[in-house]
């Protein structure tokens, strides 16, 4: 532990950074040495032992993993669990049908009866966090190579983690954190029986969509509402009618009580990934490759699904959730590549380097030990460049952008039972095939994919050097279509057996190999398979020193300057951070407030808008001023508030709590102005945005008529 908090300590100075409180996404068990006396300076009436606690229920203990890449949190003695809107927006768009589109309308239980399952859908408590790293380094040597190191750093990790694990339902990983120097061992708890309760419609629940997108003024009612069951032992159990709400350790309170400027904030949740102690070479590979990839293929083909999208009810359905998953991070990239740019955060960079420089070849022994650090990085990003160019273009134009490719699963799968010649084998793997089939056409619209297929093509050909092509370029498009994708992609869907539900399932009855090995969507992805194999392993050569370079770096800054503290990048494990609630001035003459309103809401209305068309009725409740019990004493509706906090992705559906420890929003954004934070935090840009909890409850109460739900709440006024 006195390592850990010595690397800590050491962090902030190398690169730069102003001491400061709500910067940091800090690793729970450390908040008692480093920061609980700030913490309380700046508000919190807690101790350490109520957020985080292995003796008794604690905060930690009612914030979940919601799904695979957000945050949420248990809200009553009953299981119940907020999370974002566009966290549960997959789950909403599963049962949504044009007769019943939930997306457009909203849903909402009005007993438990009327909660929907979500099959693969999970949520996950940590149960505890160990430091290993003693364990875990105890046979890695100086010297070793990188390929040696990882071998014996994996083979202590499944140790530990099969140990912590042994006769129990948890599940144990060691993670690593400050470059691969320091590992944590994290136990968790799943439960797999998550119900849908409700959510307000899509025009409340992602008012502003794009536009609106990491922007402040936000009006978004970004929450959904889910319940956690548990089998009736109180133990995680599948899907069952049997199955009864979960008994959580710890709820939160929901506070209503009024927010000012300056009040204390604290976030908890699983912030994804930053990359705080990124070089120069690795921030101008985001500028050069990353960023301009992701906005331009990921842009053209959005736009042809929106086309389709605004035309056809059910093709709405099918397609909200994909495209509101490609944008986001479309948009982000956006800002982010202007943020690094308008910031100079590469030259900052290079400002750390050369410090680093300058000390290490004051010293032979420290020259000996890091001084290739810095050329290790750089040699391996400028060495793969061509090869994560192509990469990127592999996943982003074929593997996400041509759905019906993905179905070559199906078809490698069939080739290899037909070659078996084990015919009860081909059965089984039909049948299978059969129901997984069946959810892939459910949001699945040809024409669409069709269309969004020739521009990808198209873009992969004209942007990608002609040694990264696939050869079904050569061969079948030049040599059989004269060089014409449309033509090549329109005989694709018109001949392959994979472009339509009933041709599929009518081969599945009787399958042929031949068939198969013909079928032109198995040929195209195994050609992209080919190149997208030969890309990874020229990429692979560039892992071993860019991982030994980013880790000697890091030590190395341990080493250089260790008189202030900062925190380990996130890394999907939970994370607390705090601040205040707090106004920001994004440019000259221009300042924004704090919290926005119904009535801003109200002002930014376009009847039949895509993004910005309201509920007659929400309309009609602001004009009346229906506000209950959840009106700002200031006389309006508080919608969204800003905070200092500093998350990122994963912190999606995260709780901010007051000082108190009690639920006074959900995170959901960060502000444009800093959306080069996950590199580099913007001390006097960075802001958190959050739905207020008040927002919530009016949206369930007043405006959907669950009031039963908000009963079920500590609501603390």
């Amino acid at each position: 532990m006195k390592r850990v908090l010595t690397l800590l300590i050491i962090f902030s100075a190398c690169f730069g950074f102003k001491a400061k409180a709500d910067e940091g996404m800090w690793v729970l068990p450390l908040i008692e040495k480093l920061n609980i006396g700030r913490m309380t300076e700046l508000g919190l009436k807690l101790s350490a032992e109520d957020i985080y606690s292995l003796n008794k229920a604690s905060i930690k203990d009612a914030i979940v993993i919601f799904g695979g890449g957000c945050t949420g949190e248990i809200v009553s003695s009953q299981g119940l669990l907020l999370t974002n809107h566009h966290c549960g927006y997959g789950q909403i768009q599963s049962h949504s049908t044009v007769e019943h589109d939930y997306l457009r309308d909203g849903y909402w239980a009005m007993t438990k009866e009327q909660e929907l399952p979500n099959p693969g859908l999970s949520v996950t408590f940590l149960v505890r966090i160990e430091d290993v790293t003693g364990q875990i380094l105890a046979n890695v040597r100086d010297g070793m190579s990188e390929q040696d190191r990882s071998s014996a750093i994996n083979e202590a990790r499944s140790a530990i983690e099969s140990k912590a694990a042994e006769g129990t339902d948890y599940r144990a990983t060691v993670s690593s954190f400050y470059g691969g120097n320091y590992f944590y061992l994290l136990v968790y708890e799943r439960y797999t029986d998550v119900r849908f309760v409700g959510a307000p419609p899509s025009s409340i629940g992602k008012f502003g969509f794009d536009t609106d997108n990491w922007e402040w003024p936000r009006h978004t009612g970004d929450f959904s509402v889910f319940r956690v069951y548990s089998g009736p032992d109180g133990k995680p159990a599948p899907f069952s009618e049997d199955n009864i709400p979960l008994k959580p350790k710890y709820w939160l309170p929901v506070s209503i009580k009024d927010l000012d400027r300056g009040d204390y904030a604290m976030i908890l949740g699983y912030p994804g990934r930053t990359q705080r102690y990124a070089t120069s070479y690795e921030v101008g590979e985001l500028l050069s490759i990353t960023h301009p990839n992701r906005i331009r293929i990921r842009g053209t083909r959005q736009e042809i699904l929106m086309a389709d999208m605004q035309s056809d009810p059910k093709v709405n359905i099918q397609y909200a959730s994909k495209y509101s998953g490609s944008s986001n991070y479309w948009k982000y990239s956006i800002g982010q590549k202007a943020g690094l740019e308008r910031l100079n955060v590469r030259a900052k960079k290079e400002q750390i380097e050369n410090q680093f420089n300058t000390w290490v070849n004051t010293d032979p022994a420290r020259k000996a030990k890091y001084g290739e650090s810095l050329n290790m990085i750089r040699t391996a990003v400028e060495g793969r460049a061509q090869f994560a160019n192509a990469q990127q273009h592999i996943s982003e134009c074929f593997n996400q952008g041509c759905e019906i490719l993905n179905l070559n699963m199906v078809a490698t799968m069939l080739v290899n039972a037909l070659k078996s010649g084990d015919n009860q084998q081909v059965r089984d793997i039909s049948s299978n095939l059969r129901n997984r089939i069946s959810s892939f056409y459910k949001n699945y619209n040809p024409p669409t994919d069709q269309k969004a297929m020739k521009a990808m093509l198209k873009l992969y050909r004209n942007d990608v050097p002609a040694k990264f092509h696939p050869d079904f370029y050569v061969k079948v498009v030049d040599k059989k279509f004269k060089g014409n994708i449309d033509r090549f992609v329109d005989d694709l869907f018109a001949r392959s057996i994979f472009s339509d539900e009933a041709k599929l399932n009518s081969f599945l009855n009787k399958p042929v190999l031949k068939t198969l090995e013909n079928d032109p969507v198995y040929l195209t992805a195994g050609s992209i398979s080919k190149v997208s194999s030969e890309v990874s392993k020229e990429l692979s050569q560039f892992d071993g020193s860019l991982t030994t370079g980013r880790r000697l770096w890091i030590a190395a800054l341990r080493e250089m300057m260790p008189e202030k503290t900062l925190y380990p990048d996130a890394n999907s494990t939970m994370r607390l951070t705090y601040g205040t609630i707090d106004d920001y001035d994004p440019k000259d003459a221009v300042t924004y407030k704090y919290y926005t309103t119904l009535q801003g809401v109200v002002e930014k209305y376009k009847p039949g808008d895509y993004e910005f068309d309201l509920p007659q009725r929400l309309i009609d409740l602001n004009n009346k001023k229906e506000f209950g019990r959840y009106a700002s004493p200031k006389g309006h509706m508080p919608v969204c508030f800003l905070t200092t906090n500093d998350i990122t992705g994963g912190n999606s559906g995260s709780p901010v709590l007051n000082g108190n420890g009690e639920l006074i929003g959900l995170a959901f954004d960060g502000n444009w102005e800093a959306m080069s934070g996950d590199i580099a935090y913007e001390t006097e840009l960075q802001r958190t945005i959050a739905v207020d909890i008040r927002y919530v409850l009016w949206v369930m109460d007043i405006y959907a008529g669950a009031r039963h739900l908000v009963d079920e709440m500590t609501v603390v006024r």
